[in-house]
Parts: C-alpha cells; structure tokens; sequence
C-alpha cells in the first residue's frame, strides 16, 4: 500500500497540455466557422425569398380589380391575406387601416383585398354570408376565414397587435409571441377557430364555373 501511495503522480507535458488546448480552440474555430458560413447561407436565402416576394407586390396592401385577378396572384404567393369589402360598409375600412400596417410588416405574406361585387363565384365558392370577410392562405389552400369582427368581441376597437395574432392563428403569417394569448387583450375575446367550409385550386381561375 505503501508503494502505491510512494509512487510518483504522472505528469502531462507541458507541450501535451499545450497541444491539447490547441486542439479545442481549432474545435472552437471550427464551429464558429460552420456557424457563420451557415448563417450567411441562411441570410442569403431569406434575401432571395424577399426579393420575390417584393416582385410578386408584397410589402403593400393592394387592391384587386375582380376575382381574375385574385387567382392570378394565388399562383405566385403561397400565403394570403385577403380581404373581401364592401364600399358602403365602414367596418371594412377598420380593416383596412390595420392590414395596410401589416401588410409592410411582413413580406411573406400577400395582403389584398377585392371588392365583393366584383368576385361573384368566390363569393358563392367560400359561401361568403357577412361582409367583411378576411380569408386565410396558407400553401395556397383556403386555411381560415375572419368573419366580421366576431372574432374580436364584435369591438371596433381592437389594435392591430390582435388582428396580427389572429392572423397568424391560420400560419399565414410569421408571427413571434405566443399564440396561445392575445396580446394586450383588456376584453375578453371570443375568438375560435373556424373549420375551413372551402377551398380552391389556384389553378382553377373558370368563373362561369358552379360548385
């Protein structure tokens, strides 16, 4: 036992320690390499993703002249928000102001609208019954609808935090907080989810065409 205990400690080298430490610092260069080289790929491929978004008129809140129109983009963007008015109504114009917000906000998605005189088979093909009607895309199938201000209490004075939270309910736009809570909701809401009631083929731009 004494032996044991009398035997002399083994010593790294200095050079070996040395070597090693070296080693992990390569490691460390390494990755931090790996993780940059990455995230530029990552930041180059979101800029081409905005750049055709941007071409395709995302980043503003436009306005389509009929329902030709509205499958003409439906071919290009894979995600968007719709918004179906009427002239006389004023609540449409509550909508209006919130989406043009949004719309600069986040560039993946399309934001529109269309006048609903001006779209009779999507009117019919969504079986829209209460204007204003705000209709989900996502991946170019019908995701979800906002019908009226149902969704918000039936108050004409929620914020555009709250659309932006109920928008991103149906996955068509990024969104960042939790989508559990609404945010900054004083009222209690009464938003649920709605089952898709149909859907559409953006290749299926036929107007005269019936359910």
């Amino acid at each position: 036992m004494e032996e044991i205990l009398e035997e002399p400690l083994v010593e790294v080298p200095e050079k070996q320690i040395g070597e090693r430490f070296e080693h992990l610092d390569n490691l460390n260069a390494d990755n931090v390499k790996a993780m940059r080289k990455r995230r530029i790929k990552e930041m180059k491929e979101m800029n081409r993703k905005k750049q055709k978004w941007m071409k395709n008129g995302h980043g503003t809140y436009s306005e389509l002249a009929d329902e030709k129109e509205f499958f003409e983009i439906s071919k290009k963007s894979l995600d968007i928000v719709c918004h179906f008015y009427e002239d006389a109504n004023e609540l449409c114009r509550i909508f209006d102001v919130h989406l043009e917000i949004l719309a600069g906000k986040h560039l993946e998605a399309k934001f529109c609208k269309v006048n609903v005189e001006n779209s009779p088979f999507l009117k019919r093909r969504l079986r829209m019954k209460v204007i204003p009607t705000i209709v989900l895309i996502k991946n170019r199938k019908t995701k979800d609808f906002i019908v009226g201000f149902t969704d918000f209490g039936n108050y004409h004075d929620f914020s555009t935090d709250v659309l932006e939270w109920r928008l991103a309910q149906s996955g068509t736009i990024d969104y960042k907080g939790d989508l559990t809570t609404p945010p900054n909701m004083e009222r209690k809401s009464f938003i649920k989810r709605k089952a898709v009631r149909g859907g559409y083929d953006p290749d299926d731009s036929d107007t005269d065409s019936d359910d």
